[in-house]
């Protein structure tokens, strides 16, 4: 008997793609820490062949390796059979979502990050006591005290990657254009970067303004879903795919500018999600061609605005959904490179993940936290002034991983740079 349902199980005939030959090996970030052909894409693959085939059932350690998956997607540019490995484990995970008992403790702790992490509205009611408690001295307290080793290590990380609360920078509904108008564009808000990293929205919106757009921001748009879609969540990401493309249908935008990378990737594959609704397919189609990275655009269609120098060492971190998912990592640096004097520099093992990946380093943060370690070493051999990067998760990763060094760089998002150099404002490094 399959250990999977007939809804949505992993293709066989992407199973049947993969030719085991190991070239996934090197790119992916579990088989580089671990060296377990279990913990790698191929591995991963023949599990689920398995378990297609009745040969195995969801154990806790089949469970494990998936679990252990950060999807970062670095395997699918490095196979030479174009197995789709996105499809497979989002399917995989459905199936794990729907028919693994978890223990009560994790299935807690899952319940508590997917009612909170996709809901803007709840983020905005965390500030206040995170605030208080960056504020009055009572993080340093716990953290100086102890008390924190004494709790799990995914609330340990949870604490560890809170970032820090300032007054939050709203960006209107709709930014008109400088100059002559190029088209009219919509803006992804999203959840955690709309409430916690509000700044990044804020600086996208006047980079795309002074590149001559109208920008549209709808206040009331949801959750994208890529957390859900990840993790394996598939009715809750269905929920809100059709909520944003109803939000977007009328608002008469000829593109939908995305800042974050895991919420790219997601939104450009609301075809496949949908595909099973009558109601929504082919609108998801039309919505997720409309889909394009914020540097994915700029590219496209060309700058205008002028740039001022920023005289900065500037580390580039390519977010691994955009890098990977959505194959872009030529044109934040093309624009990167636009700005007179600053210095772009290349952060080795570029194709590896940092630890982020969704709520990855809220559920495996022993993982997340040596490839965070490993990725902030890289960058502190090289000194850079600022760190760029293309997604939240990855910011508050990087952010982390650093601090922990002893080496706070700051981390920024691409487009705060473009923004900073068109507006000719210095930023303050250190």
């Amino acid at each position: 008997m399959a250990a999977f349902d007939e809804h949505h199980p992993p293709a066989r005939a992407v199973l049947d793609t993969c030719v085991h030959c190991g070239f996934c090996l090197a790119t992916c970030p579990t088989y580089v820490l671990w060296g377990k052909e279990m913990d790698s894409p191929r591995g991963r693959i023949y599990l689920m062949d398995l378990a297609t085939e009745g040969a195995m059932s969801m154990t806790p350690e089949w469970v494990s390796h998936f679990d252990t998956c950060l999807g970062c997607m670095a395997c699918m540019p490095a196979c030479p059979s174009g197995v789709d490995y996105g499809q497979l484990i989002e399917a995989t995970r459905g199936q794990i979502t729907r028919r693994y008992p978890r223990s009560a403790a994790e299935r807690g702790y899952r319940r508590l990050l997917f009612a909170t992490l996709p809901r803007p509205d709840r983020l905005r009611l965390l500030r206040w006591p995170m605030a208080f408690y960056q504020r009055t001295g009572l993080q340093a307290l716990v953290r100086r005290t102890g008390l924190l080793a004494k709790l799990p290590a995914s609330w340990q990380a949870m604490e560890a990657l809170m970032p820090a609360i300032a007054k939050p920078e709203r960006t209107p509904r709709l930014t008109p254009p400088v100059g002559a108008k190029r088209g009219r564009v919509g803006l992804l808000l999203g959840c955690v970067q709309r409430e916690f990293l509000s700044p990044v929205n804020a600086a996208t919106a006047r980079v795309l303004a002074a590149e001559g757009y109208e920008v549209i921001a709808p206040p009331e748009q949801p959750c994208c879903g890529a957390l859900l879609t990840h993790a394996g969540e598939e009715a809750a990401a269905i929920a809100l795919a059709k909520r944003m493309i109803d939000v977007f249908e009328g608002s008469g935008v000829e593109t939908i500018v995305i800042n974050a990378a895991g919420c790219g990737s997601a939104m450009k594959e609301y075809a496949r999600l949908l595909s099973d609704d009558p109601a929504y397919a082919e609108r998801a189609r039309a919505f997720a061609a409309k889909c394009r990275d914020v540097t994915e655009l700029l590219i496209e269609e060309g700058t205008r605005a002028l740039r001022h120098p920023l005289p900065l060492r500037v580390a580039y971190q390519d977010a691994c959904h955009l890098q990977h998912a959505q194959g872009i990592r030529a044109q934040p640096r093309a624009l990167l490179a636009e700005i007179p004097e600053l210095d772009l520099i290349e952060i080795p093992e570029a194709a590896l993940c940092c630890g982020s990946a969704g709520i990855y380093n809220l559920v495996q943060p022993e993982a997340a936290s040596q490839l965070g370690e490993r990725k902030a070493r890289h960058i502190a051999a090289l000194a850079p002034d600022v760190v760029a990067t293309g997604n939240p998760g990855c910011l508050l990763q990087l952010q982390t991983a650093l601090a922990r060094l002893d080496r706070p760089t700051p981390v920024m998002h691409t487009v705060q740079l473009l923004d900073a150099s068109i507006r000719g404002v210095r930023l303050d490094a250190r």
